[in-house]
């Protein structure tokens, strides 16, 4: 019978210190002074309306904080897909002009290395004739 009569009491305390720890951090975290959010025994209504208010106020200031690193990180995102699909097109280009450079055999040869699944061949033989490609940003292309 004795077990039953602490059990309460302990929970109660154990609310008691819970609840003030609560107090002390939403106030430490709002910056206000602790002594504003004191619990009052004889008016527990009133202090968990309180501390509810306090908690609503804390949970509103970190959700206004990630929406704010919510919406820096998507501008972020945004300038990245942006520079993502410029660096993309330029390279469609150079792949164009590449393409347009190529002689018949080059083409064929490259194909052939592509179904193999070979790596293509990074030098080219010293006897060809054609000029190197620049960049479509660098140049219109090679001049005849």
């Amino acid at each position: 019978m004795k077990s039953q009569w602490c059990r309460p009491v302990a929970m109660d305390l154990g609310v008691y210190q819970l609840r003030h720890f609560s107090i002390s951090f939403l106030s430490s975290l709002l910056g206000t002074e602790n002594a504003s959010v004191r619990l009052d025994n004889s008016s527990s209504g009133a202090s968990v309306v309180a501390i509810d208010n306090k908690i609503e106020q804390a949970m509103d200031l970190v959700k206004s904080h990630l929406m704010y690193a919510v919406r820096e990180e998507v501008e972020v995102l945004k300038e990245q897909i942006k520079e993502l699909i410029e660096k993309n097109s330029q390279l469609e280009q150079e792949n164009n002009l590449l393409k347009t450079l190529a002689s018949p055999e080059q083409l064929a040869q490259f194909q052939a290395q592509l179904q193999t699944g070979s790596p293509p061949a990074t030098t080219q033989p010293q006897g060809t004739t054609q000029s190197p490609a620049q960049p479509a940003s660098q140049g219109s292309g090679p001049t005849a």
